[in-house]
């Protein structure tokens, strides 16, 4: 038993942070139906490249929507709204991720939707908020990054802004929107009141500013970028040079620095008045940084794991070939084959985080473009006559 079987989530969402926060609550056990517009050609991470294993079923697509269903439903056609309420009174939460205006357009907020289903939750991932000036503008991940401050941490300080390498804050965003559906979810069942709900991508990223923010409106440090990757106020927690390559190095805590100076051959560091606390390493960062990376240098990145592994925290720094390929993923359950219904080749793909003590999570990709279309409207009543005039009038 998973811990969100007999929970219904509708899900009119598209491309990665919606996507994203609907994936981890179907790997849970939630039962996510994935509304799509058969006249779109489904949603767009469908035909995001460059990468497929067909038309319609992109690399990106099935990194997004493992463990879901799929329904073709036009909520442009007063016959698929139709539809859409009528999912909605067997349902738990409706989640879209529209542009800010979108929602109250198409009748997808708890207004709208009351009278179908009281206890129903409305979960709205947008840009910038349904509220406010920027409520129509459309955004996206990178353009958050920039605005919300990131870029001016990250990087060496003499180069120029930098953006992280994945899309860091639709991840963040699809999470935070989850935990805001499943929060709803567990308020309505005891009240009987359903409610809206709603998260943006800006104010998530702005919000994992966390003690950057603290500092800044408290103390008036608007921090920046540090060389080497480096923690602002802590070292040694940088990037270190090794014989091939790098290791990153994270003495957060102050009773890693000597053994990490026993471990590397150099006991007498740990004691040494330069080195011997945050506040004295910080000050002397650019000679300790230059004395690391000569006895570093000395030995392979995987040497070092070896001998720091479990005492000191380190890592290798790995591309994402190496990080793949990487034995402590290589040899788990962190990938998996998710094998299609008809028993064809499978995808290949990363497994959820969430880990359910005895339990097996579920491994299905991504489905095809309405696979689920008539199963799903079955349940609800609507038969294959029925199913059928929907189709001929343009509303599946």
């Amino acid at each position: 038993m998973l811990p969100l079987e007999g929970v219904t989530v509708i899900a009119v969402e598209q491309y990665g942070a919606g996507p994203f926060g609907t994936m981890l609550l179907a790997d849970l056990g939630a039962e996510v139906i994935k509304v799509e517009n058969p006249a779109e050609g489904g949603e767009v991470g469908r035909h995001v490249g460059p990468h497929f294993f067909g038309p319609g079923n992109s690399h990106f697509y099935q990194s997004f929507n493992r463990n879901k269903r799929s329904i073709t439903l036009n909520l442009k056609h007063p016959e698929g709204m139709a539809v859409l309420h009528e999912l909605v009174r067997h349902a738990d939460a409706v989640l879209d991720n529209l542009r800010g205006d979108l929602p109250d357009k198409l009748g997808l907020t708890y207004e709208h939707l009351k009278a179908v289903n009281p206890k129903i939750v409305c979960a709205h991932l947008s840009a910038y908020g349904r509220t406010g000036p920027r409520r129509a503008w459309p955004g996206y991940d990178y353009l958050m990054q920039a605005e919300a401050g990131y870029l001016s941490v990250t990087g060496e300080p003499d180069g120029p802004p930098a953006r992280f390498g994945m899309s860091v804050v639709d991840m963040m965003t699809g999470l935070m929107t989850a935990f805001g559906l499943v929060s709803g979810v567990v308020g309505a069942r005891a009240s009987g009141k359903g409610s809206d709900v709603d998260v943006s991508l800006f104010d998530t990223a702005l919000h994992n500013m966390t003690y950057l923010a603290t500092w800044y409106l408290n103390g008036g440090h608007n921090q920046g970028r540090e060389p080497r990757s480096a923690h602002p106020s802590l070292t040694p927690s940088q990037l270190y040079r090794t014989r091939d390559g790098w290791l990153f190095v994270m003495c957060n805590k102050e009773k890693f620095w000597p053994v990490f100076c026993d471990k590397i051959g150099k006991p007498e560091w740990g004691q040494d008045p330069r080195f011997r606390s945050f506040k004295d390493r910080l000050a002397n960062r650019e000679l300790l940084t230059v004395l690391l990376d000569e006895v570093l240098g000395q030995r392979d990145t995987a040497e070092w794991v070896e001998i720091l592994g479990g005492a000191v925290p380190a890592a290798p720094v790995l591309d994402i070939a190496q990080s793949l390929e990487n034995p402590f993923v290589r040899d788990s359950d962190r990938v998996a084959d998710f094998a299609y219904p008809d028993g064809s080749s499978g995808v290949r793909m990363l497994t959820g985080p969430v880990r359910i003590g005895g339990e097996t999570l579920p491994t299905r990709p991504a489905p095809a473009l309405g696979a689920d279309t008539e199963d799903v409207l079955g349940r609800i009543g609507i038969g294959p006559e029925r199913i059928a005039a929907l189709r001929e009038q343009g509303a599946l």
